[in-house]
């Protein structure tokens, strides 16, 4: 299949730049699998298409506040530094900005001189190796001076950092949120955990990856790029009990079902698993573990719009998203919804 054979055409002013007052207050496009039939409902109604016996699956990964703002030094001008992954002593991988100024060797501070950085390498793809000089904990310093790494499409400065994440997040380490899970509040988790429906975590840090566009025209010549994710073995026993129990495991986000199918065995079991995937989902993968996905609506020709057609047919998610787009739908990061069962 091509690249062009998943493009479709979004008006800009239905890229939503700014989240909902009501978190559950978002549109809730259904769209059944099989048939490809659509109905329009809200976030709020989701416990309705729920079962008692079924499980959510969520990414419980939180963004860092990974977006740095200093000066280069001595006396230079405005850069920023983007953590992207954790290399120990200090180090981290890094996107900087402005690349030719910021070449190995090179220092910069933030915040009054609180932090200040070396550039001490390069990696392939242009991204720089930083080392770090602080007092204290690290998270700490970050949580003072960084900022939350939006999206390059959402052009808005945001008021409440706490909106680019989800209420249940609590593992440190993305570099963007996993949005789908942006729309439940803790009380609509309460109410969907009362009716039976069980909730399992897992961890995939998200990087910037996820925003990269797939420049090559057939899709299977595009290389993924590698995400860190943990299942725990309370996770894997609950998702195991729901498949034996004929309940459906509906994740929430491509990063919960990119975890869980990363690490499942043939026959759909799950046990405590750990490490880097590079899993790529396209229209004619064979879901292991999957039977639903809660999922925000994709950029168009993107790996991610490639998976939920692989999970409910090219033509079926391509018709759903002309509906939407007729709807006046919000999409990408803070928009409406898509259930997909």
């Amino acid at each position: 299949m091509k690249t062009s054979d998943f493009y479709y055409d979004l008006p800009p002013e239905l890229i939503a730049q700014t989240p909902l007052d009501r978190r559950d207050g978002s549109r809730l496009l259904t769209l059944n699998k099989e048939t490809g039939e659509y109905r329009h409902l809200h976030f709020y109604d989701l416990p309705g298409l729920l079962r008692p016996g079924d499980c959510l699956v969520l990414n419980d990964s939180r963004v860092l506040p990974a977006r740095l703002i200093g000066h280069r030094l001595p006396g230079g001008g405005v850069c920023e530094v983007l953590l992207l992954v954790d290399k120990g002593d200090k180090t981290w991988e890094c996107l900087v900005r402005p690349g030719k100024k910021l070449r190995t060797g090179a220092k910069v501070s933030f915040g009054d001189g609180e932090l200040t950085a070396e550039i001490v390498g390069e990696v392939e793809g242009g991204n720089r190796l930083v080392r770090f000089h602080y007092e204290g904990i690290f998270l700490e310093v970050l949580e003072r001076l960084g900022k939350m790494p939006l999206p390059p499409y959402i052009k808005a400065e945001l008021s409440d950092p706490e909106r680019y994440q989800t209420v249940y997040s609590r593992e440190l380490g993305s570099a963007a949120a996993p949005t789908a899970g942006l729309h439940f509040t803790k009380e609509l988790l309460e109410q969907i955990e009362a009716m039976g429906v069980r909730l399992a975590y897992v961890t995939l840090h998200v990087g910037l990856g996820t925003f990269r566009p797939v420049k090559e025209e057939n899709i299977t010549d595009h290389e993924m790029h590698a995400e860190y994710c943990m299942i725990s073995q309370k996770t894997a026993d609950i998702i195991n009990e729901t498949k034996a129990k004929g309940g459906r495991v509906i994740c929430v986000g491509t990063t919960s079902c990119r975890t869980i199918e990363s690490w499942a065995a043939e026959d759909g079991t799950l046990k405590e698993s750990a490490g880097w995937t590079k899993i790529y989902i396209y229209p004619g993968y064979r879901f292991k573990v999957l039977d639903g996905l809660i999922t925000n609506f994709h950029l168009p020709e993107s790996t991610l719009l490639m998976l939920v057609s692989a999970l409910a047919g090219r033509e079926h998610i391509l018709a759903a998203y002309e509906e939407a787009v007729r709807e006046k739908y919000r999409f990408f990061s803070f928009g409406d919804a898509m259930f997909i069962s």
